[in-house]
């Protein structure tokens, strides 16, 4: 190595003669720093040489592993993916808050339009090797918001905050993950809840509608996303498990149109865990082309706030409310023969249903509580089956495209049973909901959807006592263009 250096040494010396006339100077930190360079080659050329022979001999060691891992395998360890929803629908019914009041005939011949983003999703994760690994998604939903600080001539120059387009971002979730083999898997952080057939598969080419199925989406938390603590595996023969512990609903917030499903989350910077709660869920998939899934959720909601009531929270009339609620759902899909069979069904229970309304509607004013009567109990139930009609032409088949005919029928109640109410004035909060269109998918990411759907309201009891039809009938039609996918990063 000496002569090595000596020789190259020389060498430069001999090519600064020659050019002497040039007037080139090389100082003698510059040929130093020469020599130190092409040390530092000779050594990685000695430690690739010595890598390359131990794998001829066999000897490969786990040290030299990342060193010959190829670019392109580690960049795998980052993904990037997200899915989205561009859609439109005309509706031919009333979206006056007053539609289920004492007048509904007065908004019989309403209508009106829109035209939304209900979900924009990215996700990314990062695989830091020996089974760690942490994931995010973002959430923009009905196209995030937009507010500006502006100076209004109209008014004098003065400075004044605009909000120019509604709207939600959130951090949907984060979480870290230790898996120490297929079996047994270690999550905690911000998580969805599977709970239910939709918050486990919500992406938008994970049902046929043009919107999430109404019924779930409705009674129970969609996204349902929580701080919490999961265990979960899965069996070689097709048994997947998840156990999970997290904090409780806040019972303030519950309401007559979306039961339990505003408890989620937290008004607050934080989140308030007063009270606990614990989910699971379990699916099989060892028949090919069907999934068989349990799901359920358990855990006490009363007293997980900050605000109080008129009424003292110690007082004997809430000393043993817990207001506990308990989730039990059943979710399945089947996919074969150009078939897709989906189907779901929920049912939820609130204990102290009662007490919690009447403790809501004492809040004041400036409370969170929406005040309104909450139900002991609320189901949701649907079914849907589409048929690909390219599956008859083995030419489209080739290509990967759909288009699939569906039909979806569901039926949902958020006040099913509610105490001390003699009326029937939230009849509407149950109906009847029949949807029929098309899904045509060009690849496996992208689909065009297209429904007409047709809700029927519950009857009531009439004003001449008779039981008939309370509310209006709500038909609309609706178009849109969703995918969701990961993306392929350049190496």
């Amino acid at each position: 190595m000496q002569k090595r250096k000596l020789f190259i040494i020389s060498l430069i010396m001999c090519v600064l003669c020659v050019h002497a006339d040039d007037s080139i100077v090389v100082s003698a930190t510059d040929l130093q720093n020469l020599v130190e360079r092409i040390e530092r080659l000779e050594k990685a050329q000695n430690k690739q040489d010595s890598t390359s022979q131990k794998m001829v001999n066999g000897e490969e060691k786990t040290s030299n592993i990342e060193e010959k891992t190829p670019k392109r395998e580690r960049s795998g360890r980052f993904t990037l993916g997200g899915y989205g929803e561009v859609t439109a629908k005309h509706c031919f019914y009333s979206n006056n808050y007053l539609r289920y009041g004492k007048n509904p005939e007065k908004y019989a011949n309403d209508h009106y339009g829109e035209f939304d983003l209900p979900h924009v999703v990215i996700y990314m994760g990062y695989d830091f090797g020996h089974g760690w690994s942490v994931g995010t998604e973002i959430e923009f939903e009905h196209g995030g918001t937009e507010s500006a600080v502006e100076i209004e001539e109209e008014e004098g120059g003065e400075y004044e905050s605009e909000v120019e387009r509604g709207g939600e971002v959130a951090l949907e979730q984060f979480w870290l993950q230790k898996a120490f083999n297929r079996y047994a898997i270690i999550r905690a952080g911000m998580q969805v809840i599977p709970v239910g057939g939709l918050n486990a598969h919500h992406e938008p080419t994970e049902y046929f509608g043009v919107y999430r199925p109404e019924g779930e989406f409705t009674i129970i938390p969609s996204t349902w996303h929580e701080v919490g603590l999961t265990f979960m595996g899965s069996t070689p023969n097709g048994w997947h498990y998840q156990a999970m512990f997290l904090p409780g609903l806040d019972s303030d917030r519950f309401n007559r149109k979306n039961w339990i499903k505003p408890g989620a989350g937290s008004p607050y910077e934080f989140k308030l865990a007063n009270v606990f709660a614990g989910a699971a869920r379990v699916d099989y998939t060892g028949v090919p082309g069907l999934r068989l899934s349990l799901s359920g959720y358990c855990g006490n909601s009363f007293r997980n706030t900050l605000s109080k009531s008129n009424s003292e929270l110690d007082a004997s009339a809430y000393k043993d409310v817990k207001g506990t609620v308990a989730i039990g759902s059943f979710d399945f899909a089947y996919k074969g023969y150009g078939v897709v069979l989906r189907g779901s069904a929920t049912y939820g229970h609130l204990t102290d249903a009662a007490a919690i309304t009447q403790y809501n509607i004492s809040m004041r004013k400036g409370s969170v509580s929406s005040k309104q009567w909450v139900a002991s109990d609320a189901l949701a139930a649907g079914i849907e089956i589409g048929y690909d009609f390219f599956s008859l032409s083995q030419k489209l088949t080739d290509k990967s495209q759909k288009l699939y005919l569906f039909g979806r029928y569901e039926y949902y109640d958020s006040m099913f049973r509610y105490d001390n109410k003699p009326t029937d004035m939230y009849a509407w909060c149950g109906r009847h909901r029949a949807a029929v269109g098309i899904n045509y998918y060009p690849i496996k990411q992208i689909g065009v959807k297209a429904e007409f759907s047709y809700g029927i309201l519950n009857k009531g009891i009439l004003s001449d006592g008779t039981r008939g039809k309370l509310y209006n009938d709500e038909p609309q039609i609706a178009v849109g263009i969703v995918y969701a996918g990961f993306f392929q990063l350049d190496h």
